[in-house]
């Protein structure tokens, strides 16, 4: 019987001392999405934020749940069918397709009072209502948008959009990020504010965006704001941020290397159980 016991209580001991396994649902748009698909990038991208943490903390393991130009308000419409599964943490990174494309923000009391898919606050309410039933001690950090810079789409010009340094739909990007962290503080849950405080804006946002200038025709590296009033011609420009143009992001809108590095270290602070 002791000779029994004593590789028992060995295994017991030395799995005691093993690091926990941490899993980790990862919700968002395109800037979670391009961590797994690099080639959409036009591979200026080697390790998105997901992959930098998995790096750094093996025992972490991550489900991507980003989905390319969607909108808090799709995630909540399909919430049932994203196939989400029980997990140790759940970062929800959403809010700059829902300015851009114009979706209602609503107020607080559309969260408060689950008032559905027709706003974004209410749509987070569905989103953290389904986390909840999952694993109600589940760590939930929220993630606000990125200020952004002009972004032009690296595979097609012609998806292109102006930047946050002005209102689309009388509403501001910074009112979409405010509001996730109206809904971090309500929910006591940690917010990530990448909108205030990652030190990433529309002035590191890209080195330059080449443009033609208007009275000589000839290419020219413009620097934020004097590129905000240049014309850019999708049907007949150049594609306007050439790889030495990248700074926080390589298009405008999309983390290069560098501004992933910073959402990675920035989440890190956040996750518990890392170390």
């Amino acid at each position: 019987m002791k000779k029994l016991l004593l590789p028992i209580l060995l295994l017991l001991i030395s799995t005691a001392f093993l690091p926990r396994q941490i899993t980790w649902v990862a919700i968002g748009d395109s800037i979670t999405y391009l961590n797994d698909h690099k080639d959409e990038t036009g591979n200026r991208v080697t390790k998105g934020y997901l992959t930098l943490i998995k790096e750094k903390y093996p025992d972490v393991e991550y489900i991507n749940q980003g989905h390319n130009g969607w909108t808090s308000v799709n995630i909540a419409e399909k919430i049932e069918a994203l196939n989400l599964v029980k997990a140790d943490v759940y970062t929800v990174f959403l809010g700059t397709n829902d300015w851009w494309q114009g979706k209602s923000l609503g107020t607080i009391s559309d969260y408060q009072n689950a008032t559905g898919t027709g706003t974004v606050f209410g749509s987070f309410k569905v989103i953290t209502n389904k986390l909840k039933t999952l694993n109600p001690d589940a760590q939930v950090i929220l993630i606000t948008p990125m200020q952004r810079g002009d972004f032009v789409y690296i595979n097609n010009s012609k998806n292109n959009a102006y930047g946050s340094y002005k209102p689309k739909k009388e509403q501001t990007l910074e009112q979409f990020a405010n509001a996730i962290v109206e809904i971090g503080k309500l929910e006591n849950y940690q917010v990530m504010d990448l909108y205030h405080e990652s030190g990433i804006t529309p002035d590191n946002m890209v080195n330059f965006k080449r443009l033609k200038d208007p009275k000589t025709g000839e290419y020219k590296n413009y620097t934020y704001p004097e590129y905000v009033n240049i014309p850019f011609d999708p049907e007949k420009d150049e594609y306007p941020y050439p790889a030495e143009a990248s700074n926080m992001t390589y298009d405008g809108l999309h983390p290069s290397d560098k501004g992933y590095e910073i959402i990675a270290n920035m989440l890190i602070d956040k996750l518990k159980g890392l170390k």
